[in-house]
């Protein structure tokens, strides 16, 4: 069970620190004569969340090579470079 949290967590974060899209639903209902609810609109767009940096720095903390305190010192540039080695990897890692 542990496992499986270990594992969605770390899915999440990779998500997360990545970016991502979403599809966001808003749908309006009208109701008939009989009184029951009936759909008159759907509209489905994609939203597109950006990568997040933090996510990217628990991420290295977690499963990186690097400390905690050298994570903190990275500018936002080498913590950029580092976020597309990750990518690299975890391209090369489905791959296999």
């Amino acid at each position: 069970m542990e496992e499986l949290n270990e594992k969605k967590l770390k899915k999440a974060l990779i998500k997360r620190a990545l970016g991502y899209d979403a599809d966001e639903i808003v749908a309006e209902y009208s109701f008939d004569e009989d009184g029951k609810a009936k759909l008159s609109k759907k509209k489905i767009t994609t939203k597109h969340f950006a990568p997040d940096i933090s996510a990217m720095k628990i991420l290295l903390e977690r499963y990186g090579n690097l400390s905690k305190e050298e994570i903190e010192l990275m500018s936002d540039e080498e913590l950029k470079a580092e976020r597309i080695r990750l990518i690299k990897l975890l391209e090369e890692e489905e791959n296999d």
